[in-house]
């Protein structure tokens, strides 16, 4: 397991929410890979991974505790929505990718973004 604790770190000090390549040469930021190390690992390891998740939401910087409520949605939804309406009180700032687009928000409206389906 301690690739997983490899990418979990790796999400907890996380600075930037990526889920796909970012820029015009489409790249994989770090953060981006540990995400989807541990979205396999909550597939085949769920009870040591979910443990690992559940800690990076209090824990993580901003953008890990995104990917975490994003995490939870991918393996239980009803945990995801809570973890998106624990984040919707909080006003930490972190720097958002889409594609080649670059952006900043806050937990506070990138959960209630989620939250409404966004």
């Amino acid at each position: 397991m301690g690739e997983l604790d490899a990418a979990v770190e790796e999400l907890a000090r996380a600075d930037t929410l990526a889920f796909g390549g970012v820029g015009i040469a489409s790249q994989i930021l770090p953060a981006t890979d540990a995400y989807r190390h541990v979205e396999r690992a909550l597939r085949e390891h769920p009870e040591q991974a979910r443990k690992k998740v559940d800690r990076l939401l209090t824990h993580g910087s901003p953008a890990g505790r995104a990917y975490a409520a994003a995490l939870l949605d991918t393996v239980d939804p009803a945990a995801g929505r809570a973890a998106w309406e624990r984040l919707r009180a909080d006003d930490a700032e972190f720097t958002t990718f889409s594609g080649c687009v670059m952006g900043r928000t806050t937990l506070r409206e990138y959960a209630t973004e989620r939250l409404a389906g966004a």
